[in-house]
């Protein structure tokens, strides 16, 4: 019970701070006056990421549990995708699918390619192949190239099409100063920082204590709470009518976590990292590729009829899916 009240713990501060640490981040961005299109994709994607980076690291250097630092990057790939979900419930004025921008396929597209690119290693590495540059998997620099690419690419296509930004009232934080805003981004910082080093420690007590398979705690358990600021950033602007800032989160986030897994494997001294983790991680990268796939064929179809007035037929195959990858992971491990 004391393991379990204490994941709760980890989930309450990462997701107050999480939430406050976006909000301070926005506050920056306004004062530098940045788009909130760009805040959405870039700033508060990889504001809300953080979580995962800290833990990740955690993972492997402290806990020593790269099978919780794999499941924890491609549980929150999945975990944001189901996210449309919500965010598609809740949106009552119409589906989440006509509504958004199309633009947002770009963000996805880069998602399947890095997405899959870590799907192909897993499977390679699965067989034996160790190719690496010291104890850095050949992947590593890959992945930092092609997240570095993404960002120029959609920052070049909002540049030329001029996307309607998330802009949310202007001049919001008129009454905070940039020193101010950035000092309240620290605090909110060091919270999530700390959290998210004991949150790994405790997801490996979770998984002893239980009889759970490491990959499985990760995947679904530690990945929820680390998501837990997407979560929450996510439907706050939908709330303030922010959707294209929302999805924006979601998809940036998922760019973002394939960055924070060469960081990883850098991190990860013994070898390259996806040597050291079980074959089971590529049934989440497969589903995450399959999801991003959907939430593409749903903005570029942008069909309006819901089901039963709750949400769209592109919303229940990214549920199933979801459900799908879950219900293995669990199979697996028991």
């Amino acid at each position: 019970m004391l393991v379990w009240l204490e994941f709760a713990l980890c989930l309450a501060l990462i997701a107050l701070a999480g939430y406050r640490l976006s909000l301070y981040g926005d506050m920056i961005a306004e004062k530098l006056g940045l788009t909130r299109t760009w805040v959405g994709v870039l700033m508060v994607a990889t504001v809300t990421s953080l979580p995962e980076l800290v833990s990740g690291l955690s993972s492997v250097t402290v806990a020593h549990s790269p099978d919780i630092a794999m499941g924890d990057i491609l549980g929150a790939c999945v975990f944001n995708l189901m996210l449309i979900v919500v965010l598609d419930f809740l949106h009552r004025r119409g589906s989440v699918y006509t509504s958004a921008h199309v633009g947002h396929t770009l963000s996805a597209g880069f998602g399947v390619i890095l997405i899959g690119f870590v799907g192909i290693n897993l499977l390679l590495a699965s067989n034996g192949s160790r190719l690496a540059l010291g104890h850095v998997g050949f992947y590593t620099p890959l992945i930092l190239l092609l997240y570095a690419l993404a960002m120029r690419t959609i920052y070049r296509y909002e540049q030329m099409r001029e996307l309607p930004g998330a802009e949310v009232a202007p001049a919001r934080y008129a009454g905070t100063t940039l020193g101010q805003a950035m000092i309240r981004y620290g605090l909110a910082a060091g919270v999530v920082v700390a959290a998210g080093i004991w949150l790994p420690i405790v997801a490996k007590a979770l998984a002893m204590r239980n009889g759970l398979a490491e990959s499985f705690v990760g995947t679904l358990f530690v990945a929820a709470v680390t998501s837990a600021p997407e979560a929450v950033v996510s439907i706050a602007a939908l709330r303030l009518g922010a959707l294209d800032m929302a999805l924006g989160n979601l998809f940036g986030s998922n760019l973002f976590n394939i960055a924070i897994l060469a960081v990883d494997d850098i991190a990860y001294t013994p070898g390259p990292l996806l040597s050291a983790v079980d074959p089971t991680h590529t049934v989440s990268a497969m589903s995450a590729l399959v999801m991003t796939g959907i939430a593409i064929v749903g903005l570029f179809y942008r069909a309006r009829g819901r089901v039963l007035r709750t949400v769209g037929w592109a919303s229940l195959f990214l549920l199933a899916v979801y459900l799908f990858n879950g219900f293995a992971l669990y199979l697996y491990a028991h």
